[in-house]
Order: structure tokens, then sequence, then C-alpha cells
């Protein structure tokens, strides 16, 4: 199949720890190409993370809702809008179990915005071709619920058990973006990755939380014993991959994407505080912080990412070494607090 190449494209949740690092990455891939960012503002985004863009004039803020159909349709059409990339969900596990709502308004009924703005623009304007339109849509590896320890990593075919209503909305989310592929032929390619980590994320995630409780002397609060296993997937690696679906991914299809770096928590959080008592050393050794605290409900014991589909079709695999991406990690955050 011919490489796709976006045109004008829309980003959404654009100002959020993927999207803005994706933001960065497209303009650098995509000289000359459109972005229009519409992003909410809510907790986890902020207009910080689109300061000292490579091209300021090659991208448009837009502060709206994806669930405004009449705010989308008009961007679709006034932006001629080619490409839809679909980062936008409230996504944090622990908000969920409080408060499901928001997730099943931004995750299901935002993505069903936006798919219906797609099909009905492109239908008129395209004809659907996939040779100039495309709707690519970014999920989580917690559709598939929890593997045990001698379980087979997930993989593209691996059924949905999502545990938490947070899991569940993006669930919902992938099925409506394939319906929308096999019943209008909407062009749509879907990722599913594991644990982002990098520049600009949320401090309440899980690295950027035990940064700064080292930075401030802190307890770092590990749930349950500590054990629960995530795979971690450097940010831009996250953000080459995406691009790698975008222009050469086969329409219809979902790609898993991971790290290849499977750690436990306390493992990991042991390893930050190794780096503190390297280059901050303090008083007592950080590690001390670490204090294990009642476990979360849903709480998900291990992921796993097996990559090969995207490897051998897209030529893609992770390039930052995990030592080398969590070293930038924390320096970035040290040097604005």
């Amino acid at each position: 199949m011919k490489e796709f190449r976006a045109r004008n494209v829309l980003i959404t949740g654009g100002a959020g720890f993927i999207g803005s690092n994706f933001v960065r990455h497209f303009q650098a891939a995509s000289p000359g190409a459109r972005l229009v960012n519409l992003d909410l503002l809510t907790y986890a985004g902020s207009l910080e993370n689109l300061r000292g863009l490579p091209d300021e004039s090659g991208h448009r803020f837009v502060h709206g809702d994806i669930c405004d159909r009449e705010l989308v349709e008009r961007i679709m059409k006034e932006e001629d809008i080619d490409t839809v990339v679909h980062f936008a969900a409230d996504s944090h596990v622990d908000r969920s179990t409080t408060g499901p709502e928001p997730f099943i308004q931004t995750n299901i009924v935002g993505t069903y915005t936006l798919l219906e703005a797609a099909r009905s623009r492109w239908r008129d304007r395209f004809g659907l071709s996939a040779e100039q339109c495309r709707f690519h849509h970014i999920s989580t590896d917690e559709v598939y619920g929890a593997l045990g320890p001698d379980d087979l990593a997930f993989c593209e075919t691996t059924p949905y058990r999502p545990s938490s209503p947070y899991s569940a909305s993006k669930a919902a989310s992938d099925h409506l973006v394939m319906a929308y592929f096999r019943t209008f032929g909407l062009p749509v390619t879907i990722s599913n990755c594991s644990n982002n980590y990098g520049p600009r994320q949320h401090i309440e995630k899980f690295i950027p939380t035990v940064v700064h409780a080292c930075l401030d002397g802190k307890q770092i609060p590990l749930y349950g014993d500590g054990t629960n296993i995530r795979d971690w997937l450097y940010v831009e690696d996250h953000c080459a991959s995406i691009m790698a679906v975008l222009r050469r991914g086969r329409v219809g299809e979902s790609y898993v994407i991971g790290g290849r770096n499977q750690w436990s928590n306390i493992d990991l959080a042991r390893q930050i505080c190794d780096f503190f008592d390297r280059e901050h050393p303090a008083s007592t050794p950080h590690a001390e912080l670490i204090a294990l605290v009642t476990d979360r409900p849903g709480h998900d014991w291990r992921y796993a990412i097996d990559d090969r589909k995207i490897e051998r079709e897209l030529a893609w695999r992770p390039a930052e070494s995990f030592p080398s991406g969590l070293a930038k990690t924390i320096r970035w955050y040290v040097a604005r607090h």
C-alpha cells in the first residue's frame, strides 16, 4: 500500500503528556503539514506543554471538548482535515474508580463524536478513500486486563478483559473505532500501548510521583506489596511508532506497542531512588521513603507486550534504552522542580 501522507491533521488531547510530545515529533517528521490541536485543558493538559514548538505557524490550538459535535464538525470543514490522531482521554485509573462518569463521556461519547464527524466529512470530501484520509486511535494495553506470572504477553488477538471503568471505556472506544471501519468503511488504525514515561507527564503518574517524592523527601506510596508489573515505553519511541502506523499501517488493523521493559513497581521505585542516591544524595538512602499502602480496587497485576507485529510489518522497535530514558526523564523533572 502507498505510504499515507497527512496534510491537515486534527490532534485531540495534544496539550497532554503524549499528545504534546507527538505534536513536536510530527512537526519534525512532517514539515509543511498543518496541525490543529483540540484540547479541553483538564487536569492533565497544559499550554505549557506546547511552548517552543518547532513550527508555531503550522500549529493552531483550539480550546474545546471532543464531545462538542458542532465544534468538531466546524474544525473538520474549516481546516479541511484529512487526518485525525485521537489522544484525548480521561486516563487515570484511580479517578475512574471514584468517579466513572467523565471517563464514559470523554472516552466513549467523545470518540463516537469524532468518528461521526470524520465519517460525515470524509464521505463527501474523499469518498472515505484510505489514500486520502485516516483516523488513528490511541488506546492502552489495559483493555486486555491482567496477566498472571506465566501468561503470554498481550498481542493484537488477545481477548479484551478490562478491569476498571477507565479500561472498560477505552475498550468500548476501540470497538467503536473498529465498527466504523467494518460498517462504514472509515479508514482507521488503532494502537494499544504500554505505560509511557518521559518529559511532560502529569505529576500524579507513577514515575513523576516517585521523582517528586525523592526531591521533596516525602513518602513514596506503593500499592499492595509493590510487585505489580508494567512494561515501560519511552514517549518519543511511542510517537515514532504512531508515525509508523499512520504512514504505513494497514487500514482496519490494530498494533500493540511496548518498550520491552518489564519492571515491578517496587524495583522501578528503587531504580529512581538509586539515581537520586548517586546524583542528589541525602542523609539517608532514598529507598527508605518507600511505603506500602492499601491496594486500589481492580488493580491489574501484570501487563506485558508482544510487539512483533509492528516490528515485522512496519519495521518499528523501541530505540531508547530504559536506563537512558529513565535518566533523561528524571533530569527533566529535577530541572523544573
